[in-house]
C-alpha cells in the first residue's frame, strides 16, 4: 500500500485537519523547539516535552507573549540527580524517564509523538506508549544510541560490552519496526535504516538546522564580552556539550598552540569539562576559559564573541552522530574550525560551502596547523564566515522544514490507520 503524500494533497489536508503533537526531545535543544513553535503557529496542539535532568545546552523552553495558545512546555524530571558516568545507574534511571514520558503520552493521548535524542531504554517505553495509547510514532534519530554504545563498551569490556551492544540493538530495532515513519538527519543514516525495517518508504531524510529567527550575527564588543573580558582578545569558541567522542585534547592542545596570541573559550558542560579544568590547574594553561553553559537568550552574544569557531568529534563517532553545534555557529556567521570524519555530514557541508576548515580528527598536526591559518588569514575567516551565514540562509527556513515534517506526519497518521484497519 503506498501511504506516501504529494505535496498537493499535504497543502490540501495540513490547515483543514491540525493534530494534537507530543514533540519529545530528551535534550531540549533549540531547533527542536523551533519545529514546536512552527507546528503551533499553524494550528497544530502542541506539547513540547524534554528531560530537566538534562544540563545540556537548552533552547527557548518556556512560554512567550507571542507564542499561541495552543503550545505547551513540558519539562520532566526524575527523583534523583542523572549521572552520565555510571552505566548501571543511568541504565535505571533512562529506563524510570521512559516510564514518565510514557505516562505523559496515556495523559494527553495525542495523536502523535514524534520523540528523538533519546537513551535507547527510555525510547522504548515512548513507542510502546504511543502504540498503545492510539498515536502515530515518528523516530526522529538524531543518532544511533546502539551503534555507539556497542563501540564504547567494546571498548571498555570486550565481549562482554559486545554482548550488551547486541541487546541496545535488538531494542532499536525493534523501536524502528513499531514506528509508523522514521526522520534521519543525514543520507549516511538511511543505509542502517533501511536495513532495520527492511525497506524505505517510512524512511525520511531531514536535516538539522539552526535557529535563523534566534540566532543572528552580532558586534563581537557586545555586553557579554566585555563582561568576560573577551572583547579585545582573538577567541577561539567551544560552545555546546563536551563528552569524551568530542575529544577535549584537541582543545588542550590548541590553547597551548596559539598560548600568548588567542584565548580558547569553552563555553560547555560534558564529561569532557572535568579533563580541561584538569589540564588548567595542573598545567597552568592562563589562556583557557572555561564558562558554564549560559542561558539560551545570551547565545547570540556568545557566539559573536569568537573569532573562530571550534567543533570535534572522534572518528568512531563521525558515522552515528553530526555535531549540531554548527548549525549555530553558521547563523551567528562565524568561521569553523572542525575535526571530524570526511564523511560526517557537518564536515561534507563545511568543505562543500568554503565556511571553514576540516581536518580528520586523528591529525592533530593539520588541526592546530589550521586553527593558525585561521587566526593568521583575516579574508579566510571572513569569507567562511559570509559563506555559514549564507548556507543558513538558504537551508534553515523554518517554514520549509516544518512543511517536510508535516508531510511526515501525514504518512505517519496514514501507516497508523492502515496498520489500525481504520483505512
Amino acid at each position: 500500500m503506498n501511504l506516501r503524500i504529494s505535496n498537493n494533497e499535504l497543502a490540501a489536508v495540513a490547515g483543514r485537519y491540525p493534530v494534537k503533537i507530543l514533540v519529545h526531545d530528551y535534550a531540549g535543544h533549540p531547533f527542536q523547539v523551533d519545529l514546536s513553535r512552527e507546528l503551533a503557529s499553524r494550528g497544530h496542539q502542541v506539547t513540547h516535552a524534554y528531560f530537566h535532568g538534562d544540563h545540556g545546552p537548552k533552547g527557548r523552553l518556556e512560554r512567550s507573549p507571542s507564542d499561541p495558545a495552543n503550545l505547551s512546555f513540558k519539562g520532566l524530571s526524575l527523583p534523583r540527580a542523572y549521572d552520565k558516568t555510571s552505566f548501571v545507574r543511568r541504565r535505571f534511571d533512562d529506563v524510570a524517564y521512559g516510564k514518565a514520558v510514557a505516562s505523559l503520552i496515556r495523559t494527553l493521548k495525542p495523536d502523535l509523538v514524534i520523540s528523538g535524542n533519546t537513551p535507547t531504554e527510555s525510547q522504548t517505553s515512548i513507542v510502546k506508549a504511543s502504540r498503545k495509547s492510539g498515536a502515530a510514532f515518528v523516530f526522529w534519530v538524531q543518532d544511533f544510541y546502539s551503534i555507539a554504545v556497542t563501540k564504547l563498551l567494546k571498548k571498555k569490556m570486550g565481549t562482554v560490552g559486545a554482548a550488551v551492544g547486541a541487546y541496545y540493538t535488538f531494542l532499536e530495532r525493534g523501536q524502528f519496526a513499531n514506528s509508523d515513519a522514521i526522520v534521519v538527519i543525514t543520507e549516511a543514516f538511511v543505509d542502517v535504516a533501511k536495513k532495520w525495517v527492511d525497506g524505505d518508504e517510512k524512511v525520511f531524510t531531514i536535516e538539522n538546522w539552526g535557529t535563523l529567527n534566534e540566532i543572528s550575527p552580532l558586534q563581537k564588543n557586545n555586553d557579554w564580552s566585555r563582561r568576560h573580558g573577551l572583547a579585545d582578545t582573538f577567541n577561539f569558541l567551544y560552545s555546546g556539550t563536551l563528552a569524551l567522542k568530542h575529544n577535549p585534547q584537541l582543545l588542550i592542545d590548541l590553547t597551548k598552540e596559539v598560548k600568548g596570541r588567542a584565548n580558547v573559550v569553552v563555553v560547555s558542560q560534558g564529561v569532557g569539562v572535568s579533563d580541561l579544568e584538569r589540564a588548567k590547574r595542573e598545567q597552568g594553561i592562563d589562556n583557557l576559559i572555561l564558562l558554564p553553559l549560559q542561558p539560551f537568550d545570551d547565545l547570540p552574544k556568545v557566539l559573536a564573541t569568537s573569532d573562530v569557531t571550534v567543533a570535534t568529534i572522534e572518528p568512531d563517532a563521525g558515522m552515528f552522530s553530526v555535531p549540531s553545534k554548527v548549525q549555530s555557529y553558521f547563523c551567528a556567521q562565524r568561521p569553523v574550525l572542525l575535526a571530524a570524519p570526511a564523511e560526517n555530514l557537518a564536515s561534507q557541508v563545511v568543505r562543500k560551502h568554503g565556511a571553514g576548515l576540516v581536518v580528520d580528527p586523528s591529525d592533530k598536526t593539520g588541526f592546530l596547523r589550521s586553527a593558525v591559518q585561521l587566526m593568521d588569514d583575516d579574508a579566510l575567516r571572513v569569507g567562511a564566515a559570509e559563506s555559514g551565514r549564507k548556507f543558513a540562509l538558504n537551508n534553515y527556513d523554518i517554514m520549509r522544514v516544518t512543511d517536510r515534517f508535516e508531510m511526515v506526519f501525514q504518512y505517519a497518521i496514514r501507516a497508523r490507520d492502515a496498520r489500525k484497519g481504520t483505512s
